[in-house]
């Protein structure tokens, strides 16, 4: 690698010293495809002197075998490391480098230009301070230069460098440079993007990249690298009250407990007064804890372990705060979110929500609307698909400490998750907490779930069974509750059918209607074992994170699933409803086994084969199994 710096060959340990002590910015380049972003950050790489000297003998060997630019150096194939990448001439996935010059260290995320990879984008401008936009001057102001510009303002970006790549293919015209730049302006002012700066240039050739260029006399501003290393990092955190969400609970021996984490915002001394959320309860700061020794205070960018002088209950993912200025808790809010998976979000679903630490089951409601980024329009939704962007309700399992993305990204910003395959599906932003949050409560009640079920001599549960359309669900199901009815047990039987008459009269067939059907007979269950009675639920209930959702509502072993086991093409040849024929002729959409997916159960507490024994036979072993293996009485 060539010498960035004399230092390092005079001094190496005062190079090293004064690198230590430089500043860091993270920074990601975006814009639409074939802008240059690539081509970009491997002229930053090489006119840092950053690449060694058997990268840049591969780099000049892959140049002439899939380079673009007629065997001169291809600078984008420094950025371009999949075999895809290199194929198509486009950036896929997000890409990461790291240099340095004389006064600053840079991170630098080179993000996808295609929609499809909008999801990429958004993981790379999640930490970034600042954002350089390209825009091909042959092209102009294009649909991604706008969805990519929202999700900068979206994210809080400060920093926005506007960069006008290929002047040189242009002629470097002035007029061409001030109608982009005036173009940009006007939609920058809707999105709330305030603050820019924009620069001509050619990456390829080198023109406004780490120096002034001749080629646009009539350009007065920085070069690219000089602007990057005068940007301002430091933000006003430090100002802000203090909050530490709490990422370990550090126990080393039984003589010491603190509590480790990355001060967000702020500052705290020993002696501070503070409070740990969302319990509420107070104590003050007994010591800073690093391992280079005790800090006399902590700001924000540091991590730390707190001590405090009283024993109070804290765990991993509650938030200690200044006392004065604690963040509020709430359990619904007001959100935006950039869906980032191929399945599309259903309203009611079941997501698992991480904040910080804190991981929390959540829900979306139906968006209130979802932005086309192009015209910055609202549009009615009923579901987000993939890449797309809504302003949605969540609703938690419990109270989360928070403050609002646009004050403290650490306390605002979550991710979604699916509960089944632990993907990430979703990425968002607390707007503020829902009024109904802070006026609803529970109310104490003296007599309780056990005093119910003693009266009845038996301990409610739920018995939920699922399968398809024909397989026998509701037949079985009446038997067992007929069953049981005769052995003096206190019932009732929810039928998928009969509920749709009343409660669920208003929903349709659509997954989101299907995730909603399920939310409600699972909370109706809910409140029917709180009763004390044995619920028998016969459901088709298709997805699995719907009848985790109904199982997670129950308390441990008061949810039985009985898989009612029954192929496709028996259920179809019953067909008792006919359903299947219309289904077949195109005349019912949405249909469970034909047109819309079953998931069969994993692990059921009961598995009946309806092709091999009878309804009575089905029957016969869930009442068996049910009376032999829980026991009923309180």
């Amino acid at each position: 690698m060539a010498h960035q710096s004399d230092l390092i060959a005079e001094d190496i340990e005062a190079y090293l010293l004064a690198h230590q002590h430089k500043s860091l910015l993270r920074f990601l380049t975006c814009g639409s495809v074939d802008d240059g972003k690539s081509t970009l950050i491997g002229r930053l790489l090489y006119d840092s002197k950053m690449i060694f000297e058997d990268q840049l003998a591969a780099l000049e060997a892959d140049s002439k075998k899939v380079g673009t630019q007629g065997g001169e150096i291809d600078f984008a194939l420094l950025v371009d490391g999949l075999a895809a990448e290199r194929e198509q001439g486009i950036t896929i996935d997000v890409a990461y480098r790291f240099f340095s010059t004389d006064k600053r260290k840079f991170i630098v995320a080179d993000t996808p230009g295609h929609e499809q990879y909008t999801r990429n984008m958004v993981t790379g401008a999640s930490t970034a301070d600042a954002a350089v936009i390209l825009i091909d001057a042959r092209r102009g102001v294009l649909t991604q230069t706008r969805r990519h510009s929202y999700l900068v303002s979206l994210l809080g970006i400060r920093h926005v460098v506007l960069a006008i790549n290929k002047m040189d293919l242009v002629g470097w015209s002035q007029e061409t440079f001030d109608t982009i730049l005036a173009d940009y302006r006007a939609f920058a002012a809707q999105i709330g993007i305030k603050d820019f700066i924009a620069i001509p240039m050619s990456a390829l050739k080198g023109d406004n990249i780490t120096a002034h260029s001749d080629a646009a006399p009539w350009y007065d501003g920085p070069a690219l690298l000089p602007l990057l290393e005068s940007l301002p990092v430091e933000d006003d955190q430090r100002e802000k009250p203090f909050r530490m969400p709490v990422q370990w609970v550090n126990r080393p021996n039984l003589d010491f407990r603190g509590f480790s984490g990355f001060v967000s915002a702020g500052v705290i001394r020993p002696g501070d007064k503070i409070k740990a959320l969302p319990s509420g309860r107070e104590s003050r700061i007994d010591r800073i804890v690093t391992k280079g020794g005790d800090l006399p205070e902590a700001v924000a960018g540091q991590s730390v372990t707190l001590t405090l002088t009283d024993e109070i209950d804290i765990s991993r993912g509650d938030v200690i705060a200044a006392a004065a200025s604690p963040p509020p808790v709430a359990d619904q809010f007001e959100a935006t979110v950039v869906w980032m998976d191929d399945e599309a979000m259903l309203p009611g679903r079941p997501y698992l929500m991480k904040l910080g630490a804190r991981t929390v089951a959540a829900q979306i409601t139906e968006p209130k609307y979802k932005v086309n980024v192009n015209t910055l329009e609202h549009l009615a939704a009923k579901r987000l698909e993939l890449n797309e962007i809504g302003v949605c309700n969540l609703s938690l399992d419990a109270p989360i400490a928070f403050d609002a993305y646009a004050d403290n990204h650490d306390l605002g910003g979550f991710i979604l998750v699916d509960r089944i395959s632990n993907r990430t599906v979703g990425a968002g932003m607390l707007h503020f907490a829902l009024r109904r949050s802070q006026n609803i409560h529970w109310q104490a009640l003296d007599v309780d779930k056990t005093s119910r079920a003693a009266l009845k001599g038996q301990r409610g549960r739920v018995v939920w069974l699922t399968g398809l359309s024909g397989s026998g669900k509701s037949t079985i199901a009446n038997l067992v509750e007929k069953r049981l009815h005769a052995n003096g047990r206190h019932t009732y039987l929810l039928d998928g059918d009969n509920v749709r008459h009343g409660l669920n009269k208003d929903l349709g067939f659509t997954d989101e209607d299907r995730v909603e059907n399920i939310r409600r007979v699972a909370e109706v269950s809910k409140l029917m074992v709180d009763a004390g009675l044995i619920v028998l639920v016969s459901f088709i209930s298709p997805f699995r994170a719907e009848r985790r959702m109904a199982r997670e509502l129950q308390a441990a072993d008061d949810f039985v699933e009985v898989y009612v086991n029954t192929p496709l093409e028996v259920a179809e040849q019953r067909d008792v409803k006919g359903l299947y024929k219309k289904a077949r002729a195109g005349e019912l959409k949405n249909f469970t086994g034909i047109d819309s997916p079953y998931e069969a159960p994993e692990h059921p507490e009961i598995v009946v084969d309806t092709t091999a024994m009878s309804p009575t036979e089905a029957a016969e072993r869930i009442v068996a199994w049910l009376e032999g293996e829980l026991d009923y009485s309180i």
